[in-house]
């Protein structure tokens, strides 16, 4: 044994079988009268504790010893074991300090009166020092801690097993080290936390002997720490969409487990549905469960069902929180809260009989934070704690209502787009037209398919305008921007397109007159029009010509699908969106096939932020050609293969199949300028009835003939010619190339003229008048006798 140290060597039994000079010059005696004598022997007087619990009888930490001169001296002992066959000690090295040195020394007083915990450990993690604040620290007395190591003293966690692996590097390695850890279970979030401080010690040879640690309370800065991550996780977890319901379950989901055991989120009715009514604090309050979550099955569980409705009385922390406008903290022992939570129990036993669906006994303190946003209240968030011990604090009611006002501007600004959308959609399919089926000229089906997105209702339309003649107008636009404003808009222009389509204009004169329109909108200083831009594509089909008229401003073209299988998009030059104003519109003519499909589409179809246009019109191409059993069904499988996942605008899909009224429906005759044509063009109208079997509506129809041909003869220019078209409804049109347009008037008593048109007014159904290249052309549709 070195005789430079201060040690004794002792055999499983207790008796000394080694002693150095060390240990000869602390206690005054010599190796002779040691070796062979129980170490117990030495001692003055037997210590207060200190043996090591499963090895013999030692003395451990402070011991005093009888010096041969009559003195005492006060020693430190730091048994280690001596490692035998097996598992069992041979023998031990006891370690000897003389504590009255260090205690008289200025570094010892300021290890002993340290209010950090300081400790040494040797190489192999035993402690040997330890100081009064590292023994309240570690729950128990210098000698029950010295000589143990620091995994036995500390448990097995995640923390522990982390500071062990650091010591053993710093004992191998001389470097110090720095870790954090926690006095109870990692999950548990009301732990103690501590930074370790770990550095090596060193002999006057500069060998590391052991390692010295120094423990740091950081508990207040670790919970500090986890608000404000809560409180950043809120920026990022909260209003991620624009959804009252999930807003609330973001919001249980952010409070459970890392704040409350159980949580929940009630709204009040007005939030989801109605309006607000007042909140009268003498009067008991109703509010709906719309999200709840609890932490695990020792936490509470829920009384009210989502999608249910509560009562909460005045005295109730949710009612108190409403009614104060403030977090409301309430503990076990006010009399308010004890009897909530007895009513609580009580309620829940009289719902179910089930063991799982009561309250579990310990809720200690309730959290109730009211939703306000922009001054109104809109519901109360409720959190709980019954597992865990600590109760809520005021720390955490202020952070519980910094965290609560984030997710009520989340819930309102959802309840405001929810309800803004509704109103917009009301709009919406309140102006859209209401298509109706039998059109002569064409087959129509259509889809509309409104956007969920955050940007809100769009300005999409489409109409079928029956015009004269058994044509028919196809519109589709789309209006700039989202909103209740874009709604307004597509309405102005809706009713336009149609007021236009009356008059009967060519498809570029009337999207001249529709982008005048937009551009004197625009032009008005009011706050409800921001944005006019809108585009449009207006289309006429003649059935009994077969031909297509298409003009555009700024829209997509469309596509047509022959009846051969072949499909291929609208060759058309589209011009600017309306509201540019100073460019030209071109129409197109075509001349289809009976049976030709032509569809019309907003650019929410084929568009998109990371979509490719021309590969979605290709795909919109291949989409029509899949053979389906109806036009409605062809709609279907176009949004199928075409409609983007998420469409990020509004989506209207117009489908037109074509029809052609054939030759033994149309009847022509050209007319000679003659007043004495007049009679024979009667009777030619009569022979077409009487062939067409229609002699019931042959007065009205001979006479609607003669008015219509005098007045041509009269006041029109040749060339002038009769034609009469039946299909659902007789037609009689008679077109000269005069530009002037005829209408009513009323007739003076003895005026001989001037009640033709009255009369035809009045004996048809509708009549108008229409202007074309070089003339213009006066109709009247009658009704035709069911059969």
């Amino acid at each position: 044994m070195d005789d430079s140290s201060a040690a004794l060597v002792v055999d499983a039994r207790g008796v000394v079988t080694g002693w150095s000079e060390g240990a000869r010059r602390l206690t005054g005696f010599s190796a002779d009268e040691a070796v062979g004598r129980p170490v117990r022997d030495l001692l003055a007087e037997e210590p207060g504790g200190g043996a090591v619990p499963g090895r013999p009888p030692l003395p451990v930490g402070v011991v005093t010893v009888r010096h041969p001169d009559g003195r005492t001296v006060t020693l430190r002992l730091t048994v280690c074991p001596l490692a035998g066959p097996g598992d069992e000690d041979a023998g031990y090295v006891i370690t000897v300090a003389d504590v009255g040195e260090r205690e008289t020394s200025l570094a010892g007083r300021v290890f002993e009166q340290s209010s950090l915990p300081l400790s040494v450990c040797d190489t192999e993690q035993r402690f040997v020092l330890l100081n009064a604040a590292a023994c309240e620290a570690m729950g128990g007395s210098e000698e029950s801690l010295l000589g143990r190591t620091f995994l036995d003293v500390t448990g097995l966690s995640d923390g522990t097993r982390a500071i062990d692996r650091h010591m053993r590097l710093v004992a191998e390695t001389g470097r110090p080290m720095r870790d954090e850890t926690y006095s109870q279970a990692a999950a548990d979030p009301d732990q103690q936390a501590w930074d370790v401080e770990m550095w090596p010690l060193r002999d006057t040879a500069g060998r590391v002997v052991g390692t010295a640690l120094a423990g740091l309370d950081s508990t207040e800065q670790h919970h500090a720490r986890r608000r404000l991550a809560l409180l950043d996780d809120a920026t990022t977890a909260l209003g991620t969409t624009l959804d009252v319901v999930r807003t609330a379950e973001e919001l249980v989901a952010l409070l459970v487990p890392s704040f409350a055991d159980f949580a929940a989120v009630d709204l009040l009715d007005w939030v989801l549905d109605a309006e607000a009514p007042p909140l009268r604090g003498d009067l008991d309050i109703v509010m709906r469960r719309v999200a709840h979550a609890s932490a695990g099955p020792d936490a509470p569980v829920t009384v009210v069902p989502l999608g249910r409705t509560d009562v909460y009385p005045p005295y109730s922390p949710p009612a108190q929180a409403l009614h104060g406008g403030a977090a409301v903290l309430a503990r076990t022992g006010e009399p308010d809260f004890d009897r909530w939570m007895a009513e609580r129990g009580a309620q829940s036993l009289r719902r179910t009989a089930r063991r799982a669906a009561t309250p579990p006994p310990g809720i200690h303190t309730e959290l109730a934070v009211p939703l306000r946003a922009r001054g109104t209240t809109l519901g109360v968030a409720v959190a709980v704690r019954n597992v865990r011990p600590g109760a809520f604090t005021e720390d955490d009611a202020v952070l519980a209502e910094e965290i609560a006002g984030r997710a009520a501007v989340c819930v309102d600004n959802a309840r405001r787009f929810a309800r803004e959308r509704a109103t917009a959609l009301t709009l919406q399919n309140s102006l859209l037209p209401k298509v109706r089926p039998g059109q002569a000229a064409v087959e129509i089906a259509h889809r509309y398919l409104p956007t969920a997105s955050a940007a809100g209702i769009g300005g999409d339309w489409f109409d079928v305008i029956p015009l004269s003649g058994t044509r028919v107008a196809l519109v589709v636009g789309d209006v700039v921007g989202h909103g209740i404003p874009s709604t307004a808009t597509m309405g102005r222009l809706c009713t336009a397109v149609r007021t236009l389509a009356d008059v009967d204009l060519p498809p570029e004169e009337l999207l001249t007159h529709l982008d005048d329109l937009v551009t004197h909108l625009a032009a008005d200083d009011r706050d409800d029009v921001p944005e006019l831009g809108a585009t449009c594509l207006y289309a006429v089909y003649d059935p009994v010509s077969r031909r297509l008229a298409v003009a555009a401003a700024g829209h997509p073209a469309p596509a047509l699908l022959m009846p051969d299988g072949t499909c291929r998009l609208v060759p058309l030059n589209a011009g600017p969106p309306l509201g540019v104003g100073g460019m030209p519109f071109e129409a197109t003519e075509l001349e289809l096939p009976e049976g030709s499909v032509v569809a019309f589409y907003t650019d929410g179809l084929v568009g998109g932020r990371d979509r490719d246009v021309d590969h979605a019109t290709r795909e919109l191409c291949r989409a029509l050609t899949v053979p389906a059993e109806s036009l409605d069904a062809v709609c279907d499988v176009v949004l199928k293969h075409v409609l983007p996942e998420e469409p990020g605008d509004d989506v209207a899909l117009l489908l037109a199949r074509t029809r052609a009224l054939g030759a033994g429906q149309v009847a022509t005759r050209d007319v000679a300028a003659d007043p004495e044509e007049v009679a024979a063009v009667r009777q030619w109208a009569l022979d077409r009835l009487a062939v067409w079997g229609l002699d019931d509506v042959s007065f009205v129809t001979e006479l609607v003939v003669s008015e219509l041909v005098t007045n041509a003869i009269r006041y029109g220019e040749p060339p002038i010619r009769l034609r009469l078209i039946r299909d659902r409804t007789l037609i009689c049109e008679v077109t000269d190339a005069s530009s002037t347009s005829p209408h009513l008037r009323r007739a003076h008593a003895f005026d001989e003229g001037g009640r033709g048109l009255l009369l035809v007014a009045q004996l048809t159904q509708r009549w108008g008048s229409r202007q074309a290249d070089g003339g213009k052309t006066i109709w009247a549709e009658q009704a035709l006798p069911r059969r």
